[in-house]
């Protein structure tokens, strides 16, 4: 049994990372026995491991059970953004508020900064087919920023929901950092709610949370309409808006 659930995360670990890489694109077919053939296992830890996704909302179903790439929309991207925006802001608020008073909880973010200034330090130097390259690297102090964010908040309620949403959020990463331009801007942003969360500025970590996601938001409608995985009813009525 120990075998087999660590085959069915392994089989798990490397399909979600397909997944949030767009190397499995949205809308791709899941072929228990063709994955299992790829990934060296047997179908029990694949159809696990497909499972679990599902309910992470990352893979869903078609009518007969066959099982695919959850497809990424314009709609269901407003959507998640918009509930984002009710969340993460309010969050950073709170870590700010308590960052003010226990200096212990601010340790992560000025390490995220310190990075942060030395990746944009670096950045700027590099021509524009290795700034691409790069990109991984913001990723991780971006990432270490939510996990910071979450890991500090005190609303064990809000943080788990904020938490869950990371499957569905990381894949759109990829589509929301389009060129240099909006990755100096992203980085401009995050360095806002780093600084706002550092001083104890509860109401502009606030403002700055809500405004890169805006921002994010943005830069993804504009990255799906030229995409040819935007797929569902609600793609025609959101460019329609």
């Amino acid at each position: 049994m120990a075998r087999a659930t660590g085959k069915s995360e392994a089989v798990y670990e490397r399909l979600k990372g397909d997944i949030e890489s767009l190397r499995l694109r949205p809308g791709a077919k899941l072929s228990e026995v063709q994955l299992g053939e790829e990934l060296g296992a047997s179908r029990t830890p694949v159809r696990e491991a497909i499972r679990r996704l599902a309910r992470e909302g990352l893979v869903d179903f078609v009518p007969g059970e066959i099982a695919r790439v959850a497809p990424i929309s314009l709609g269901g991207v407003r959507a998640l953004y918009e509930f984002r925006m009710l969340l993460e802001p309010r969050a950073a608020a709170s870590v700010a508020t308590v960052g003010s008073t226990d200096e212990r909880v601010l340790v992560p973010f000025r390490e995220l900064l310190a990075r942060l200034e030395e990746f944009d330090e670096t950045f700027r130097t590099l021509d524009t087919t290795a700034q691409t390259g790069s990109y991984q690297r913001f990723y991780e102090v971006s990432e270490g920023f939510d996990q910071a964010v979450v890991a500090a908040c005190r609303n064990p309620y809000l943080a788990r929901t904020i938490a869950d949403l990371r499957s569905q959020t990381v894949r759109l990463r990829h589509l929301s950092h389009t060129g240099p331009r909006r990755m100096l801007t992203s980085l401009e942003e995050h360095r806002a709610m780093l600084k706002a969360i550092i001083q104890g500025d509860a109401e502009a970590a606030e403002a700055a949370g809500r405004h890169h996601l805006a921002q994010t938001l943005q830069a993804l409608i504009d990255s799906l309409v030229g995409q040819d995985f935007a797929v569902g009813a609600d793609v025609r009525v959101d460019l329609a808006q």
